[in-house]
């Protein structure tokens, strides 16, 4: 097969933004999980919901693992573009990543000074009582907007930010990598799902993340492939299968309980299989038109443009409405905190996202044009040695 054209990709695919978006429901119906856990788990309501495919709904974990692929994919398409300014792509993206997450750590202090954290209106050991914070620093705020953080209780999903993070300073990194194993980006592909499944045996969370990202970089050096290989007839079922098929590998580990316990090594040797189970939902995304039309759609097009806004905000809202209503009355928590947490989301992405995003593009411009004063050459003294002449026509004509 062969390579794509540098200058032929893009990064702007609407099925993929709606993709986003349906992932951040599902982080969000997650969560909403977690609050109900401790007063429905152990009931058979529970067990059918946790054990058959009905798990893809709130499959938190693994709707992660599909932004990461999706980040890994998006992020590096335009850095394939010929003449790409990296040192402007670094400071936007530095602000595209600190600024959302530094105001949705403003409001989630504010929420905590707002609603006393009585550990007795919550079950103990429950997400409610170890994932959110029961009051607040300057030092807690200003460490966990670092991204350096491995865990978050301020709000609790920066710890995917922190990958999020570590990816965009790699970026070089991964390119570089995925150009080098264009020709066998199959091949590096499957041995990259194998290394984060292997991460998952190991529990070392680099090996389970990283890889992921590397596999939606190889993705986008193949594009044009990728879009060929979906194009091409086939029978009539072979999209829904592949849907199915992709869908059951990331929520394996959680259907296959009743055989394989939580804990075992089979367990989370199958909890290997999400990375592979969240490419092929990508590719789901990329490749059946029916898909493609319902990702493309105005729900999910819109829930893609608040995603990230979706995703920062809703957790120290739910962690709030926990405090305020006992998790006792999770069904109000989830009755509110769900369009509460879809509003305010919509509301962040135009108060917050948007100008952030602006300031990141005027931030990259500054620093390019900088830049390209700086390692612009000083001109040549008037009346300087002929003998130079040759050389600085050459310069010139590079320059041009």
């Amino acid at each position: 097969m062969t390579s794509p054209s540098p200058r032929r990709v893009s990064n702007r695919i609407p099925s993929l933004d709606g993709l986003r978006g349906v992932a951040a429901v599902v982080v969000l119906l997650y969560h909403v999980s977690l609050v109900a856990r401790p007063l429905v788990d152990g009931t058979d309501a529970w067990a059918w919901l946790t054990h058959s495919p009905a798990k893809v709904v709130f499959a938190g974990t693994e709707a992660v693992l599909v932004f990461f692929v999706l980040s890994g994919l998006v992020v590096t398409l335009p850095a394939l573009r010929a003449r790409f300014d990296w040192p402007a792509f670094m400071s936007s993206r530095l602000i595209r990543l600190y600024a959302p997450v530094a105001a949705s750590l403003v409001f989630a202090a504010a929420l905590v000074l707002l609603v006393p954290r009585d550990l007795s209106r919550v079950v103990e050991g429950s997400w409610s009582d170890t994932a959110q914070a029961r009051e607040v620093s300057l030092a807690m705020v200003l460490g966990e907007a670092s991204l350096a953080p491995v865990t978050y209780d301020l709000n609790n999903v920066l710890w995917s930010l922190r990958w999020e993070l570590i990816f965009s300073l790699a970026l070089p990194v991964f390119v570089g990598a995925a150009l080098l194993l264009r020709r066998r980006a199959l091949l590096a592909a499957i041995v990259a799902l194998g290394v984060s499944l292997l991460g998952r045996l190991v529990d070392l969370e680099a090996l389970v993340y990283l890889p992921v990202f590397l596999v939606g970089a190889l993705i986008a050096v193949r594009m044009e492939d990728v879009r060929a290989w979906a194009a091409r007839p086939r029978r009539r079922g072979y999209w829904p299968a592949f849907a199915v098929v992709s869908v059951m590998l990331l929520i394996a580990s959680w259907v296959t309980r009743p055989l394989l316990p939580s804990g075992s090594i089979a367990n989370a040797a199958v909890w290997g299989l999400s990375a592979t189970g969240a490419a092929g939902v990508l590719l789901v995304a990329l490749g059946w038109v029916r898909a493609r039309r319902a990702l493309e759609g105005r729900t999910a097009q819109w829930l893609g443009r608040t995603s990230f806004s979706l995703y920062l905000v809703h957790a120290p809202i739910l962690g709030t409405l926990t405090y305020v209503f006992r998790d006792e009355r999770w069904w109000a928590v989830a009755l509110i905190g769900i369009p509460a947490s879809l509003l305010i989301g919509w509301a962040f992405t135009d108060l917050v996202e948007a100008p952030s995003q602006r300031l990141a593009k005027r931030l990259g411009k500054r620093v390019s044009k900088a830049l390209k004063r700086f390692q612009q050459p000083p001109a040549e003294p008037l009346g300087g040695d002929p003998s130079d002449e040759p050389d600085q026509s050459a310069g010139s004509a590079r320059r041009a």
